[in-house]
């Protein structure tokens, strides 16, 4: 049996492009991590790495993009992870 997964939050089309906007342009690492922090706590569409798979899924946005940013995201979790603050 196959199951779909329930996207995250339906948001409208004008906050779907800010928010591809505002990842286009951050240029660094820090910067998609400040979005990241930023969206998690102020946007209440679930968590960023959700809302940008939305995107992927519904071909929002290129998977060289999707990568990118997703990549960012999970190598920061990983070092978080190995890297525990006491």
């Amino acid at each position: 049996m196959t199951t779909t997964q329930k996207p995250a939050e339906r948001m409208s089309k004008v906050a779907r492009d800010a928010i591809v906007d505002k990842l286009r342009s951050c240029q660094t690492t820090e910067e998609i991590l400040s979005f990241e922090q930023w969206f998690d706590n102020e946007a209440h569409s679930g968590p960023l790495h959700t809302v940008i798979c939305d995107f992927l899924r519904n071909r929002t946005i290129s998977r060289v993009l999707a990568a990118k940013w997703l990549g960012v995201l999970i190598s920061d979790r990983d070092y978080r992870l190995r890297n525990p603050i006491n």
